[in-house]
């Protein structure tokens, strides 16, 4: 478990999570992006990126807004998403969660958005928007 707290960031920015077919190319929109994150499996092709640039007709999730833990984070550190996605499920709030090499992001419905921020907060953890 992560003794310190961590500082989290809010991006203003929505973004949406996508299902491809597995053997579907990567798509150009999804390139146009500051922030994507692409993962391949056996069973699909998953993106993540802003929302406004998802060409229509993709199956896709919109509506979240992002968090990122200010990294980098190193490799030996136990239970930093486990800490605060319990936090949060303890208050009915989901997440998805996207790990990088340097540190976690943390997907937040738009809606609960605020309400997770408060939470966060009151828990010791900064949150920069």
């Amino acid at each position: 478990m992560v003794n310190n707290k961590l500082t989290l960031k809010l991006f203003k920015e929505k973004y949406g999570v996508c299902r491809l077919e597995k053997d579907e190319k990567l798509p150009n929109w999804c390139t146009l992006n500051d922030f994507v994150s692409i993962t391949k499996t056996e069973d699909e092709l998953s993106i993540v990126c802003k929302e406004d640039t998802i060409e229509e007709g993709v199956v896709c999730e919109k509506d979240w807004r992002m968090l990122k833990i200010l990294g980098p984070l190193d490799f030996s550190l136990i239970g930093i998403l486990a800490s605060i996605s319990s936090i949060l499920a303890a208050n009915k709030i989901s997440i998805f969660a996207i790990s990088t090499y340097d540190t976690d992001y943390i997907l937040l419905k738009n809606d609960k958005v605020d309400e997770a921020v408060e939470i966060l907060k009151a828990n010791n953890y900064a949150i920069l928007a």
